[in-house]
């Protein structure tokens, strides 16, 4: 009597479990793949999206000061402009070193070759703005440059107007004067240098004064 066969070969069972055929909770396997890529294309979508917009809204007050520095510094010349609803009412240039000697006489050096003197070279510069009131009021535009001679030997200071300014007569002889009464008192001793005498000048540059502006006040 012929034994019986089943029907299907036992070792076709592995294979339609791996085709997904036997059991229902396998079925969703193959689905999670895909929901990750369509996550991952969403993020991706909205980073495209979100930089351009926050380049296009983002301040630009950094781009704008570094437009009107670089205009201020191609013209060559001093700005006055606005602060805190007030005028700007001088604006000094850079501390000039004219000279340094042995004396006065004396052939000496310049510039960069001259040691600074940052006491007279600050208290310089803070008397020309603390005597705004003692320089000219002319309707246009003008300059004095303020000289500050320092002899060590004879240890005395002199402030007077130099032939860089466009201001050099008696008004502007007023005003160094003005200059050089604000100045504080020196200690001789405490002040390092290599040089006997020197010569420092700061060029200052005033504004056009208001139609009813008065008289310079040289008290």
């Amino acid at each position: 009597m012929p034994s019986a066969r089943p029907s299907f070969p036992v070792s076709s069972e592995p294979n339609l479990r791996r085709l997904g055929v036997g059991g229902g909770s396998g079925g969703g396997r193959g689905d999670r793949p895909l929901r990750a890529q369509v996550v991952v294309a969403a993020c991706v979508v909205l980073v495209l999206i979100a930089v351009p917009l926050y380049l296009l809204r983002r301040p630009s007050s950094s781009l704008d000061g570094a437009v009107t520095s670089a205009v201020a510094t191609s013209s060559g010349l001093p700005m006055f402009t606005p602060d805190a609803g007030s005028e700007e009412r001088v604006r000094l240039g850079p501390v000039q070193r004219v000279k340094c000697a042995a004396s006065q006489s004396a052939r000496g050096q310049e510039g960069a070759l001259c040691d600074k003197l940052l006491f007279f070279e600050e208290a310089l510069a803070k008397a020309i703005k603390d005597n705004v009131d003692c320089a000219p009021r002319e309707p246009k535009q003008g300059t004095i440059s303020y000289a500050m001679s320092i002899d060590f030997g004879k240890r005395t200071l002199a402030v007077f107007p130099g032939q860089s300014g466009d201001w050099r007569g008696p008004q502007a002889k007023r005003a160094a004067q003005c200059v050089s009464r604000s100045l504080p008192p020196v200690d001789w001793d405490k002040m390092r240098h290599q040089y006997r005498y020197y010569l420092i000048a700061i060029l200052a540059t005033y504004p056009p004064a208001a139609a009813n502006a008065g008289e310079p006040d040289f008290e």
